[in-house]
């Protein structure tokens, strides 16, 4: 902080030893120790927060950038889905092309698990339906196999 040698030490000791003589010069050296430790320390604290405060506005700006970019990106997609809509109405294309076959075989209960999980009733299984499969079944070969071991 300050470049102060060993000679302007001595000379400043000097000169605090006679004008305060040697009773009062390790009290008054002491306090200034402390003062100077007090600065030491608020300066050190100043810098910290200083810092922090730079930081901090290096990660707001970043935030926003990225938010830019999030929204960006954002309306880009989106316009590019409504162009999509927009250009399969305007083309006449009809909703039955989007729609999936009626013949592929797609389980009628494939959220059964998901409603189970969340307490709700599995809907009731037709003799109709081919993925349809009796609990009882399962259970009674179930039971079968371990009877045979």
């Amino acid at each position: 902080m300050f470049d102060i040698g060993f000679l302007e030490l001595l000379i400043i000791g000097v000169v605090g030893l006679l004008v305060l003589g040697p009773e009062r010069l390790p009290k008054a050296a002491r306090t200034a120790g402390l003062w100077v430790g007090k600065i030491k320390r608020t300066v050190s604290n100043m810098q910290r927060e200083i810092n922090s405060q730079l930081e901090a506005e290096e990660l707001r700006q970043k935030l926003e950038e990225h938010q830019k970019k999030l929204d960006s990106s954002f309306d880009k997609t989106r316009k590019d889905v409504e162009n999509f809509i927009g250009g399969s109405e305007s083309s006449g294309a009809s909703k039955a092309s989007t729609q999936p076959a009626s013949d592929t075989n797609v389980p009628k209960n494939i959220d059964a698990p998901l409603d189970r999980a969340i307490g709700q009733e599995e809907p009731k299984q037709t003799a109709s339906d081919p993925t349809a499969s009796s609990s009882t079944d399962t259970a009674t070969a179930n039971d079968k196999d371990a009877k045979s071991r």
